[in-house]
């Protein structure tokens, strides 16, 4: 019987530490499984908190890189470029000079290289090709390089009003009407100084072709020393051609000045624009805020010209635009320089225009501009 009882405890002893045992190790797999799964969460956060690390890295250096761009891009956009302007010597130019000293004191928002022509011809084979970004030349000849390049080229501003006027050596001509049965010498055949004064004569009631005796065997400078030396008695003269003339001899007088004459004969509000800038479209277009900046300084040239004469004469005889400086800062003030925008120039070239195209559609390259022919800041 004893021995049947401690049979029967040996078994359950054994049966206890079997599940004692099993337990046991149950709880050590389960412990080993949440400690691999904290493990696990642990990494995941290690990696997630890399990951966020990484996209916000990435954020910052994509951030640097736009900052980095605008930088270059305001960097370049700063950066001054070099436009090519010419001009004419005269009147055309006048309005240009304190431009030229500040640009060559580097005092301007883009760099300038100025050059200079003593007549339009030597200077419209170079706007043609696209040699020259701006140039100041007559208004007659921008209609015609707009026709002849097919655009190409725009008015940006006219620069320059009337600069003719009747000079005599006495008092007999008070008005245009007393031209009549007169000879007048006059230099600028078949161009803008020709069409003026006959659209003038016929306006006033005088036929050009026999009321009046006009001889245009002359150029400016020849016929400026005629009327000094007492050759020619009553001629047509431009700025600042007159001035010469009047300063070599008392006794010759400014008779009429056509800006005002053609003021009180058109009947629309055009006026006697002579002068005018011009730019190169193709450049415009890829230059606009540079074009827009000249446009600004050369207007700022024209009002100090203007309002310092006789500093302004100094620099336009230094740049060569007049040879003496007394010539220019008596002349100034009678050249009529001015600086009127594109918009503006529509109303005021229109009259003009039709005049010179009703005496010859060549002047003007075969046709009237149209509207986008005017440079739009």
């Amino acid at each position: 019987m004893n021995k049947k009882f401690r049979l029967l405890s040996v078994c359950l002893l054994l049966m206890v530490s079997i599940l004692s045992f099993s337990a046991c190790k149950k709880s050590n797999v389960n412990d080993d499984a949440y400690n691999k799964e904290q493990s696990a969460d642990a990494n995941d956060n290690t990696n997630n908190e890399q990951q966020q690390q990484e996209d916000q890295q990435g954020q910052q250096e994509e951030q640097q890189k736009e900052q980095d761009n605008q930088q270059e891009d305001q960097t370049q956009e700063k950066e001054p470029i070099t436009m090519k302007v010419a001009t004419l010597k005269g009147p055309t130019g006048m309005g240009m000079s304190k431009l030229m000293e500040d640009a060559e004191k580097e005092q301007t928002e883009n760099k300038y290289d100025f050059s200079l022509y003593g007549a339009p011809d030597q200077l419209t084979a170079k706007i043609i090709n696209g040699e020259v970004d701006i140039a100041a030349v007559p208004t007659n000849l921008a209609s015609v390089l707009y026709n002849k390049t097919n655009g190409q080229v725009q008015l940006a501003a006219i620069n320059t009003l009337g600069v003719l006027y009747i000079v005599e050596a006495g008092n007999e001509i008070q008005s245009i009407q007393d031209l009549k049965g007169k000879q007048v010498w006059a230099s600028g055949k078949g161009a803008t100084p020709e069409y003026v004064l006959n659209y003038l004569l016929k306006e006033n009631g005088i036929d050009p072709e026999k009321n009046i005796e006009i001889n245009y065997s002359l150029q400016h400078a020849e016929l400026a020393a005629a009327v000094t030396a007492g050759d020619v008695p009553i001629a047509l003269l431009p700025q600042p051609h007159v001035t010469t003339a009047t300063m070599k001899d008392e006794n010759i007088r400014i008779a009429l000045d056509l800006t005002e004459v053609w003021k009180n004969t058109a009947a629309n509000d055009s006026q006697l624009a002579m002068g005018c800038l011009i730019v190169n479209k193709a450049f415009a277009d890829t230059n606009k805020e540079a074009v827009n900046n000249f446009l600004n300084e050369y207007k700022q040239s024209v009002d100090w010209v203007n309002q310092n004469v006789t500093e302004a004469s100094e620099l336009i005889e230094k740049f060569e635009i007049l040879p003496k400086a007394k010539i220019a800062e008596i002349a100034l003030p009678k050249c009529n320089i001015v600086y009127i925008d594109a918009n503006e120039s529509k109303d005021i070239l229109a009259g003009l225009y039709q005049v010179l195209y009703d005496f010859n559609p060549k002047s003007l390259g075969g046709k009237i501009p149209d509207d986008n022919f005017y440079y739009q800041q």
